[in-house]
C-alpha cells in the first residue's frame, strides 16, 4: 500500500456551535452507565416477552441454552476486541477496529454497514413501539390512535432525550432498564417460589434438549437478542479510564444478558412445565409471558408488563440513537460526512446535528411505509429490522478478523496469544452465527424468498458502496482517506465527545 498523507489539521473537524466552549464534556461515564446504555439497546423485556416464545416453539425446552451459547461466543469475541481497545484511539467503534486491522477501504465499508444496521434496528422498532402504544392506549383507556402519530411522536421524544446529552441519556436508560429487568425478575421468581406448573426441573440443560432439532434456529434468534452490546466501544471518549471501563462494561453487559435471558426463559418453561411449554409457545406466543406473570404474580403485574414493554422499546430507541449519532459524529470528524453534521450542542455537548439528520431519516422511512399502507409490524419492524441484525453480525465477524490481522501483521509487538486465539475462534463462530440467521431469515422477516433476497442484499451492497466511496476518496481526496479510522485522534480526540 502506498504511503498515506498525514491527517488534516484538527481545525477541520466539527466543533461545537457558535458561542460554545472549545471543549465539550468528556470522561463522564462509568462502567455502570455504559452497561445501562448498551443493555437498554437490547431491550430485555421486549426480547423475552416478544421473541423468547418463538425460540421455545422452534428450539424446544433447550431454548435457554441458545442464549448461553450466543453469550459465550460474544464473550469470546469481547476478549478479542477489548484487547485491541487500547490500540484504537478513535471513538468510531468497530469500523475503527476494522480500519486498523484490514485497512481504510474495509474500514469505511464497515462504517457504512454500521450506519445501515443501526438505523435499521432503530427505525424499524418504531413500528413495534407504535403497535405497543396503540394497543396499550386501546386496552387501558379505550383510545384509538393511528400508528403513524405514535411513531412520529416517538421520533420527536427520542430526539429530545438525545439532545440533552449522554449524562441524561444514561440516567433515563438506567431507570427504564431497571424497571423492565425488575418485572421480568418478578415473573421468574414468582414461578420459582411457587414451584412452577408441577415442580422445577433441569430438562432444558440436558444434552438431548440442547441438541434437539430446531436448536440451530433458536441459537440464531439468541444472537439477535444481544444487538447493541458491541456499542460499548462507541463511548470511549465519554468513558472514565476507557482502557478499563470499556472492557468491564462489555463483559458485564454480555454476562448479565446471557445469564438473565437463560434464567427468564427457563422460568417461562417451568411455568407451564417442560412437557407443555412448547405447545403454549407455539399456539399463544404473544400472550405467553403475560399469562405467566398474571398467574404467578397477579393481574396488576400483567398490566405493568404491558406498560413496561413500551418503555423497553423506547429505551432501545434512545440507545440506538446514541450509537448512530456517534458513528455520524466520528465520520464527520474524519471528513467523510459534512462538517456541519458533527457540530455539537453548545450547552449539552451532544451531537444534535447528527441527531436531527437521523430523525429526519426515520421520519422519511416511516412516511414511506404510511404511503405504501404497509403494516407497522410486518413491514416497518420486520423488514427494516432484519437487515440490521444480519449487518451487525457481519460487522462483528469483520472486527474479529481485523483483530487477528492487526496483531499478526500490523502490531506483532503488542500481540498476545489470547487475543489471536479469541479473535480466530470468534470469527469462525460469528460467521457460523451469521449463516444461521441468514439461513433462517424467514423467521425474522415472516416473508417469502423474494422479499428476503432483497432485504439480505442490502448488507453486501452497503459494504460494496462503502468500499467504492473509500477508493474514490483515496484518489480524489487523499487527506480525507488518510483520516478514515482515525476518528477523533489527536487534538480532535481531546475536544470531541
Amino acid at each position: 500500500m502506498t504511503s498515506n498523507p498525514q491527517p488534516a489539521p484538527a481545525h477541520d473537524a466539527p466543533q461545537a456551535q457558535s458561542g460554545s466552549p472549545e471543549r465539550v464534556k468528556v470522561s463522564m461515564l462509568g462502567t455502570g452507565s455504559i452497561v445501562f446504555l448498551v443493555v437498554a439497546a437490547a431491550a430485555p423485556l421486549t426480547v423475552m416477552a416478544g421473541v423468547a416464545p418463538l425460540a421455545i416453539s422452534i428450539g424446544g425446552v433447550g431454548a435457554p441454552v441458545a442464549y448461553l451459547i450466543a453469550g459465550a461466543v460474544l464473550a469470546t469475541f469481547a476478549t478479542a476486541f477489548t484487547t485491541m481497545t487500547k490500540h484504537v484511539g478513535s471513538a468510531g467503534a468497530f469500523y475503527s477496529y476494522v480500519s486498523k486491522g484490514l485497512g481504510r477501504t474495509w474500514g469505511l465499508a464497515a462504517a457504512l454497514l454500521a450506519l445501515l444496521s443501526y438505523n435499521g434496528l432503530q427505525i424499524g422498532v418504531y413500528g413495534l413501539l407504535a403497535v405497543q402504544v396503540r394497543q396499550s392506549l386501546a386496552e387501558l383507556f379505550g383510545i384509538t390512535v393511528p400508528w403513524p402519530v405514535v411513531a412520529v411522536a416517538a421520533v420527536a421524544l427520542v430526539l429530545l432525550v438525545g439532545w440533552f446529552g449522554i449524562e441524561v441519556n444514561a440516567k433515563v436508560l438506567g431507570v427504564l432498564l431497571v424497571a423492565e429487568t425488575a418485572i421480568l425478575a418478578l415473573m421468574a421468581f414468582g414461578v420459582l417460589f411457587k414451584g412452577g406448573a408441577g415442580g422445577l426441573d433441569g430438562v432444558s440443560f440436558t444434552p438431548s434438549a440442547a441438541f434437539a432439532p430446531g436448536m440451530a434456529a433458536a441459537i440464531g434468534i439468541g444472537f439477535a437478542a444481544y444487538m447493541g452490546f458491541e456499542s460499548t466501544a462507541l463511548y470511549r471518549r465519554e468513558a472514565r479510564r476507557p482502557e478499563r471501563t470499556i472492557p468491564r462494561a462489555t463483559y458485564l453487559a454480555v454476562g448479565f444478558m446471557a445469564i438473565f435471558y437463560a434464567f427468564v426463559t427457563w422460568a417461562a418453561i417451568q411455568a407451564y412445565g417442560s412437557a407443555d411449554a412448547v405447545g403454549v409457545a407455539t399456539t399463544n406466543a404473544p400472550g405467553m409471558f403475560f399469562g405467566i406473570i398474571e398467574r404467578y404474580v397477579g393481574g396488576w403485574a400483567g398490566t405493568a408488563m404491558n406498560l413496561l414493554i413500551v418503555t423497553s422499546v423506547l429505551a432501545a430507541q434512545i440507545a440506538f440513537y446514541n450509537a448512530i449519532t456517534r458513528y455520524m459524529f466520528v465520520l464527520s470528524a474524519e471528513g467523510v460526512l459534512p462538517a456541519w453534521v458533527g457540530v455539537l450542542h453548545p450547552r449539552h455537548g451532544s451531537p444534535n446535528r447528527a441527531g436531527i439528520v437521523q430523525s429526519v431519516l426515520a421520519l422519511v422511512v416511516i412516511l414511506a411505509f404510511v404511503v405504501a399502507k404497509a403494516d407497522p409490524y410486518q413491514g416497518l419492524l420486520l423488514w427494516v429490522n432484519s437487515p440490521g441484525v444480519v449487518g451487525i453480525l457481519v460487522l462483528e465477524t469483520l472486527t474479529a478478523v481485523a483483530v487477528v490481522v492487526y496483531f499478526l501483521r500490523r502490531n506483532r509487538a503488542a500481540m498476545t496469544r489470547r487475543a489471536v486465539i479469541a479473535g480466530t475462534v470468534s470469527a469462525i463462530l460469528l460467521a457460523a452465527a451469521t449463516y444461521l440467521v441468514v439461513d433462517h431469515i424467514a423467521l425474522f422477516t415472516q416473508s417469502g424468498p423474494m422479499v428476503n433476497a432483497v432485504l439480505l442484499s442490502l448488507v453486501p451492497l452497503s459494504l460494496v458502496a462503502g468500499a467504492v466511496i473509500a477508493l474514490r476518496l483515496r484518489v480524489r481526496r487523499p487527506d480525507v482517506y488518510a483520516r478514515i479510522g482515525e476518528g477523533d485522534a489527536g487534538d480532535v480526540g481531546k475536544d470531541a465527545l
